[in-house]
């Protein structure tokens, strides 16, 4: 989440931390809870544990929210498997 009175820079900036560096990133604990399970799902996904479920929970994310953030970050996933495997090229935005 970017802070309160954040400028355009400062959000130009904390997109680059995001991308090169994510767990490190100027962002709320929840947010890097958040973070933290999300890349694990993506590169690990056998390794999510109970121990992952009860951070998010420590950070206040209730059963909803993981459902849906295990969702989304299986969705992405998923479709870039479909794509990666069909050859589809991205567009340079």
């Amino acid at each position: 989440m970017i802070k309160a009175g954040s400028n355009e820079s400062d959000a130009n900036q904390l997109i680059e931390n995001l991308k090169s560096a994510p767990l490190q990133a100027d962002v709320l604990e929840r947010d890097l809870a958040m973070l933290s399970y999300a890349i694990r799902l993506t590169e690990e996904p056998a390794s999510i544990s109970e121990a992952d479920i009860q951070r998010l929970r420590q950070h206040g994310f209730d059963d909803r929210a993981i459902h849906d953030l295990a969702c989304c970050v299986s969705y992405f996933a998923f479709v870039n498997r479909i794509a990666d495997g069909l050859g589809v090229l991205i567009e340079d935005s």
